[in-house]
């Protein structure tokens, strides 16, 4: 090759990888470390896409319940196993019918195709963790909004509207086990 050719094509090839990199930095960005799930720029655009296709679909909030208390009882890895847990779970029950994510902290958020499938959500969430030989005990709030039940569907109406039914559900006692349903 002749070296003026070489000259050109060096920086080429040098912003290719370059490019390769961000592409890969900006892949990881969007995805949680811990969990594995999409952040919440990653869940946003595909929930946005999502609920385009599904005018059936529900939309849901979830926050740990006395999170605080399991890391400062049990040591901040076994808060970590409970949040990695409790994303396993809700990716499961997701399926191939919806996306999970998670907001931050102990706040995770789903959409699903099919409302009728929160029956038994609540169960699977709540069920205790097996971590170092003993047993955590693991409580999530859920919220939900279906956006057959909004007037104007969108995404941040219908966040707005599951958030508030979690605050809901967390504010009442005997709040493990239930979930409560936005109208």
């Amino acid at each position: 090759m002749e070296p003026q050719s070489l000259a050109l094509c060096l920086p080429l090839v040098g912003w290719a990888a370059h490019s390769g990199l961000l592409a890969h930095r900006l892949a990881a960005a969007r995805r949680d470390p811990l969990t594995g799930l999409r952040t919440r720029a990653g869940w946003t655009t595909r929930a946005e896409r999502f609920i385009r296709r599904h005018r059936e679909a529900v939309v849901l909030l979830l926050d740990l319940d006395d999170f605080k208390t399991l890391n400062d009882t049990h040591g901040h890895a076994a808060g970590d196993a409970a949040l990695s847990a409790t994303a396993a779970r809700l990716t499961a029950w997701c399926g191939r019918h919806g996306h999970a994510g998670r907001l931050g902290g102990d706040e995770f958020v789903a959409v699903h195709r099919h409302p009728s499938h929160l029956n038994g959500l609540t169960a699977i969430l709540n069920a205790p963790l097996t971590y170092e030989g003993s047993w955590l005990p693991v409580s999530v709030s859920i919220g939900s909004c279906r956006l057959a039940d909004l007037p104007h569907r969108s995404l941040p109406k219908a966040l707005a509207a599951a958030d508030a039914s979690m605050y809901a559900a967390k504010g009442t006692t005997g709040r493990r086990g239930r979930h409560y349903t936005s109208r």
